[in-house]
């Protein structure tokens, strides 16, 4: 077991590993990983249609919100991967890098060098898009990128709805020139042989060779060691035992937008007074950590369905992005369709009484905005997670518009020989369906935000401030987050994370 390195990465998800391949393939840097989880090649990892089952179990944190009063006062519980590959190990695989406009505001917030013309070449590089390379994609890069390839799951009746309706389709890339405006065909990071591509099996599996890099698994970090304001250290635990690991030039954290604010505070970065409730002496007083949470929230809306198709592998296929106020810099609304039931969430779901299609509208630009903190000084317990889901009314606007879209595309003459009425929420005030219905999409970020303000707590090259060889990589570093899910953005914070930190070495 190592004792010291040249960089540490915390955390074995979607950025960290692409963050630790990069920086081991200089042979002069010695890399440690260190992941909380396992390796895990179980078929319900490698399985697109297992990760359902895996909520709950031992790759999965489960971590709680508090209880929500914009949901009905439930707790909603965020699941995020514990395992070697992180959240891709139990995501639904939806490959969305967000809107240009996305980037863009990112730099106007502080965030310089992250528009979308700076970050479009980490987003190819990373990318084997099966359309091929052009402007807006690479085929050269590790990761997979499929249009939907359950064939089940793909609508004409729906996409072409969406054309009458007057958007642009039926085989829009949302992940090309424009993503708002346009429905097409979900992209996923799925293999060619129908397998989940994770970026444990794309970055790590094929390196763990390499003699300069070590994995350590069922190593929880419990601390990051900074002395004379300069990270030197990282304590872990693993069994029983609690281990120091000295590092000479970088830790970098990349264990998600929940755990990596939990990591910083209690190591003592963070709001001062915050850390003095809980008895942790401070390092850096940085208030903005764990602060300006965000998170996407989805409402199933249900149809039943006058033709009977089998069950669908994938969640759902078929995307249509959508700006609600025109004013507005990027799509606020992303619209998914199932045209049946999804064999991973059939166990899950109540008995429709016949076939159903699955219409699913997502807020993927909350003003809604929570925090992170911790409950106590034990590295062990569960962080205080508080999103402050549906505490804006224009989060509630949003769904408002998105069932009128719905209803508009269900009386299509397109979308018509599937229509066979809508069984939910049906008529009335859609208030108490949503607050009661509606919940996370898993995709917090935001917690550890990047800019050059005081609640900024890291710069554009991924610095925490105050502290000295100490970085975060990860989602909790988008200053606002992406209209749409997170993983690519994900990858590519990692590689751009680990061009800063070997230009800087």
């Amino acid at each position: 077991m190592a004792s010291s390195c040249h960089y540490v990465v915390i955390g074995a998800g979607a950025s960290g590993s692409v963050v630790a391949n990069r920086l081991s393939k200089n042979p002069d840097c010695q890399v440690v990983v260190l992941e909380a989880g396992d390796w895990d090649f179980e078929p319900d990892v490698t399985n697109p249609g297992g990760f359902v089952e895996l909520w709950g179990s031992r790759v999965d944190w489960a971590l709680p919100t508090t209880p929500q009063a914009g949901l009905a006062n439930r707790e909603i519980t965020i699941n995020q991967g514990k395992v070697v590959g992180g959240s891709t190990c139990i995501n639904a695989m939806m490959y969305v890098r967000g809107n240009p406009a996305n980037f863009d505001q990112w730099a106007a917030q502080g965030a310089t060098g992250w528009s979308y013309a700076d970050v479009l070449p980490y987003f190819k590089k990373i990318e084997n898009y099966e359309g091929g390379a052009s402007a807006y994609h690479g085929d050269q890069g590790e990761i997979w990128v499929r249009d939907c390839p359950d064939e089940v799951s793909r609508s004409d009746e729906f996409l072409q709805g969406a054309v009458e309706l007057g958007y642009d389709g039926p085989r829009w890339d949302y992940n090309g020139e424009r993503q708002e405006n346009g429905a097409g065909f979900l992209q996923f990071h799925i293999t060619p042989d129908n397998q989940r591509d994770t970026s444990a099996l794309s970055f790590l599996q094929p390196i763990q060779e390499r003699p300069n890099l070590t994995i350590i698994t069922g190593a929880q970090v419990t601390r990051i060691v900074v002395e004379n304001g300069r990270a030197v250290g990282v304590e872990y635990q693993i069994k029983d035992e609690l281990v120091t690991l000295a590092v000479e030039k970088e830790v970098v954290l990349s264990a998600g937008a929940l755990q990596s604010p939990k990591l910083l505070l209690l190591s003592g970065i963070g709001p001062a007074a915050h850390l003095a409730e809980v008895g942790i002496p401070v390092q850096a007083d940085l208030p903005g950590v764990g602060q300006n949470l965000q998170d996407h929230v989805q409402l199933p809306v249900i149809f039943r369905s006058l033709g009977d198709r089998p069950m669908t592998t994938v969640l759902t296929g078929n995307v249509l992005f959508v700006k609600t106020k025109e004013e507005a810099p990027a799509p606020d609304l992303q619209l998914n369709y199932t045209p049946s039931i999804p064999a991973p969430l059939a166990p899950h779901l109540p008995d429709f009484g016949g076939p159903v299609s699955i219409f699913l509208p997502i807020l993927v630009q909350p003003k809604s905005v929570g925090e992170v903190r911790l409950r106590s000084a034990d590295p062990l317990d569960k962080p205080l997670v508080n999103p402050n889901y549906l505490s804006d009314p224009v989060d509630i606007e949003v769904f408002h518009k998105a069932l009128d879209l719905i209803r508009r595309i269900s009386q299509t003459a397109a979308y018509s020989p599937l229509n066979g009425g809508e069984l939910a929420p049906g008529p009335g005030d859609p208030d108490g369906f949503i607050r009661s219905q509606a919940s996370t999409l898993w995709h917090p970020a935001g917690t550890c935000r990047m800019g050059q303000d005081e609640l900024a707590v890291v710069d554009p090259q991924l610095r925490v401030r105050g502290v000295a060889g100490l970085r975060v990589a990860d989602a909790s570093v988008m200053p606002v987050v992406t209209s749409g899910n997170t993983v690519a953005a994900c990858f590519m914070i990692g590689e751009r994370a680990a061009e800063m930190l070997l230009a800087d070495a």
